[in-house]
């Protein structure tokens, strides 16, 4: 899996750091935050958009993987297309959300696969979808830009908005507020249910990729020329911005976990390197899928879709380990609390890796084709996934150290 030329390689070769960024550290509790975004002078509002009805029509899936194996502990498979994206409650961890390419989502349960209800409405795939930080509210999202927000309690809609096509949506960490990048290099905030609006504009070029930062204060955004702004939310202006030097560089961003609050540090990747500068198809072929800095140790992980899954060591900015997938990687996330990384993959498993040593500790399978996402519970005990076949599955993580 390693070898010596490998782990003496420079980050600043295949990998390139563009920039490291210092950020102050500064520690505010969640109320104060969600006071300071009171303070936010939101100078237009919302207005709520109307929706279509949703397109019922199956999906019949081609060239599928043959699975004999499950290990999955349920298998909610109400929609009838790929299901994009998934995400769990923040606080108890026992709701999930699930958006799929039959323009529907679903609030289920994770014990039992009971539906609480479907978000309804949507025109096009939902690539979107998400719980608030109190978890008393969700938002589902669709790729022509139509976003919903629904009260978890009595499961009506309080909330909707049209955009642009749609490129990515989050939620503020502490408060009721929306953060959402679309195609044509806007970032639009919102405080919901009042659906007051605040607009960041970019460089007339998809904001492809964005951030809220844990200080609650700031917004890292990527954008398709290579460029990264540093957004002041309050005051809505760019307080850093660095150029990129390429057309065809892209940014996965990654602020999360205790790691990079103590050092401040904020990566961006290209995946331009000496051999791919010499095709499209190479550079393709190498994307960056997902990128996450370990919580314990300084340690960034970086996901491509050759199969490799490269980890880094922030302090000597060189490889530590490459581990080798048989297809491409997807989507990558870090334990909490240890040195683990979990992967999901173009054939349809979700992989465990010790970041220490490189070697894959465990394999989970059952879907028939790509897990398209996956998150994790609070003490990484489950797996929830998104596969290419039309179905979402909860796994139960067994570790001997557990």
């Amino acid at each position: 899996m390693d070898n010596p030329e490998e782990d003496s390689l420079n980050l600043y070769e295949d990998e390139e750091i563009i920039e490291v960024i210092e950020l102050n550290d500064t520690e505010q509790t969640a109320e104060d935050l969600a006071e300071e975004l009171e303070d936010v002078d939101f100078s237009e509002a919302g207005n709520a958009g109307n929706a279509g009805n949703a397109d019922d029509d199956g999906w019949e899936a081609e060239d599928e993987m043959e699975s004999e194996q499950d290990d999955s502990e349920l298998t909610f498979s109400k929609h009838t297309g790929s299901v994009f994206c998934v995400s769990l409650d923040p606080v108890s961890n026992s709701l999930a959300v699930t958006g799929g390419e039959d323009d529907r989502a679903f609030v289920w349960s994770v014990s039992d696969g009971d539906v609480l209800f479907e978000c309804t409405g949507h025109k096009d795939s939902v690539t979107c979808a998400a719980f608030s930080c109190d978890s008393k509210l969700v938002v589902s999202a669709d790729m022509s830009g139509l976003i919903k927000v629904w009260k978890v309690e009595n499961k009506e809609e309080i909330w909707s908005f049209e955009v642009g096509d749609l490129e990515w949506l989050e939620w503020h960490p502490c408060a009721p507020v929306l953060l959402a990048g679309t195609a044509d290099g806007n970032v639009w905030m919102w405080k919901i249910p009042s659906g007051e609006c605040k607009t960041f504009q970019g460089p007339s070029c998809q904001a492809t990729s964005g951030k809220i930062l844990p200080d609650g204060k700031r917004a890292i955004v990527g954008y398709e020329d290579g460029s990264l702004r540093l957004w002041d939310l309050k005051q809505g202006n760019a307080v850093y911005v660095i150029k990129g030097n390429s057309s065809s560089t892209y940014h996965w961003l990654s602020s999360e976990g205790h790691w990079c609050r103590y050092r401040r540090v904020l990566c961006s990747f290209s995946n331009e390197n000496s051999e791919a500068k010499d095709s499209m198809q190479e550079q393709d072929s190498n994307s960056v899928e997902s990128v996450g800095f370990c919580n314990v140790l300084p340690l960034v992980a970086v996901a491509y879709l050759d199969g490799t899954l490269a980890i880094y060591d922030m302090n000597s900015q060189s490889l530590r380990h490459r581990c080798k997938h048989e297809v491409g990687v997807v989507h990558l996330q870090w334990e909490e609390a240890s040195a683990v990384i979990y992967t999901c993959n173009l054939a349809g498993v979700v992989t465990l890796w010790d970041a220490r040593s490189g070697v894959m500790m465990s394999e989970y399978r059952g879907h028939s084709a790509e897990i398209l996402d996956f998150v994790l519970n609070r003490d990484a005990s489950v797996a929830v996934t998104a596969g290419g076949d039309h179905q979402a599955k909860v796994f139960c993580l067994q570790r001997p150290d557990r």
